[in-house]
């Protein structure tokens, strides 16, 4: 069982947006859609969810389940002025839902929302309306999730909590998730396989780590009295307090930490500082 998209064709006028797009996304798979505001992540999405049609091409997702796809489509679409136990009994009604106490507790649990909170969603912070938002997408339990920009506008603190959610959604719980954002780091972090898109089309589908490599742009080091090291000397470093930034845009990191390893020098963290037009303008 998955959720597929094969061969989709889709133009406003003149406007290709997507352009012989093929998808899949399996249960308990986080599958991300990576690429520039106005790539074809949104238009890609919509069509998944039946919201538009494409001109041409096939979705394929399992129809067993009362619904089998729940998502968001950009910013989360809540009625502020109710409070989040009042969402969810609006919208499962709507969507023929178990709306009781019980279940809606359950749902709230599920997203890490306070169960006790009543007060209106207009209050919360981008995070906490993104957790509601899935929530209402998990009404019916479906089998597959589609989240659209899931990470914009949100803190560093509501990106991890947001992150950690999706990857317990999956790994957990089995839902299969399609995410699309522009944010390379966290999608990185997050999905088990990439698609890269760009001017509506597919350009390469990789693992997290590979496109750390094609993508990596410069590596930040921290460790004690690196500036010490000879391995580091050099016009392609950059020492910033306590940071060590190696600008080389091809290094052999990995030799380099071997080399700071036999001088006595412990790197502490090793974060690689990622570009996402690397991989638009890369010849792959």
């Amino acid at each position: 069982m998955s959720i597929t998209a094969t061969n989709i064709y889709k133009s406003y006028g003149t406007t290709t947006a997507l352009d012989d797009v093929s998808v899949y996304c399996k249960p308990g798979e986080i599958t991300g859609v990576l690429g520039l505001n106005g790539a074809g992540k949104s238009t890609l999405f919509k069509i998944l969810l039946g919201l538009i049609s494409p001109d041409s091409g096939s979705i394929h997702c399992e129809q067993s389940h009362a619904k089998p796809l729940g998502g968001i489509i950009e910013k989360p679409a809540l009625y502020e002025y109710l409070n989040a136990r009042e969402n969810l009994r609006v919208f499962g009604a709507i969507q023929g839902a178990n709306v009781s106490e019980k279940a809606i507790t359950g749902y709230l649990e599920r997203v890490g929302l306070d169960v006790n909170r009543n007060d209106k969603v207009g209050n919360y912070s981008m995070g906490m309306k993104q957790r509601l938002a899935i929530a209402i997408a998990l009404l019916n339990d479906p089998p597959f999730l589609v989240l659209d920009e899931p990470f914009s506008g949100l803190d560093p603190m509501g990106v991890i909590r947001l992150r950690n959610l999706i990857i317990e959604l999956a790994k957990e719980k089995g839902i299969g998730i399609l995410v699309s954002s522009h944010l390379i780091d966290e999608m990185i972090r997050t999905c088990d396989r990439i698609y890269v898109i760009n001017n509506g089309k597919i350009i390469r589908e990789d693992a997290p780590f590979t496109l750390v490599d094609k993508a990596t742009r410069s590596y930040v080091l921290t460790g004690a009295s690196l500036e010490k090291a000879a391995t580091l000397q050099g016009g392609n470093v950059i020492f910033q307090g306590g940071h060590v930034r190696i600008t080389d845009p091809d290094p052999d990191i990995g030799e380099i930490l071997m080399q700071l390893g036999r001088e006595g020098f412990t790197v502490y963290s090793c974060i690689p500082e990622t570009d996402i037009n690397r991989l638009l303008h890369d010849d792959q």
